[in-house]
């Protein structure tokens, strides 16, 4: 599939946008989201380097430029609704602004742990 017949079914949200979901590709680890218009995700995928649109900025940005910490596209995928980007890089160094590893790192929740039912304890409730 071309990059531009991959772009026309992103289905970008009113702001032009697209959620891209970063992983390590080798270890399944998430690293970052970051935001995508149809230029970025052109530039990432004939690239071969990841690049976002800075909401804040109004500007792209490629990761490593300035950093060091540059992610390298492995392979890339769209969700089944095609309003998710997920991209699997080989990440150089630290991936989140923070200098931490991954974004997902600072504030661990607390959720309560869900369990599946065993076979026994299903039946009973039906």
């Amino acid at each position: 599939m071309s990059v531009s017949s991959t772009i026309q079914q992103i289905q970008f949200d009113a702001d032009g946008l697209i959620p891209a979901i970063v992983q390590q590709w080798d270890t399944g680890e998430v690293l970052m989201l970051g935001y995508m218009n149809d230029e970025a995700v052109r530039r990432t995928l004939t690239e071969g380097r990841v690049t976002f649109w800075s909401r804040s900025r109004q500007e792209y940005w490629r990761k490593g430029d300035t950093s060091g910490n540059a992610q390298y596209v492995k392979g890339a995928a769209l969700d089944c609704d095609a309003d998710t980007l997920l991209l699997q890089v080989e990440q150089i160094g630290v991936a989140c602004h923070t200098g931490t590893r991954t974004c997902f790192d600072a504030h661990e929740l607390s959720p309560a742990i869900g369990d599946q039912p065993d076979e026994e304890s299903a039946d009973d409730n039906e």
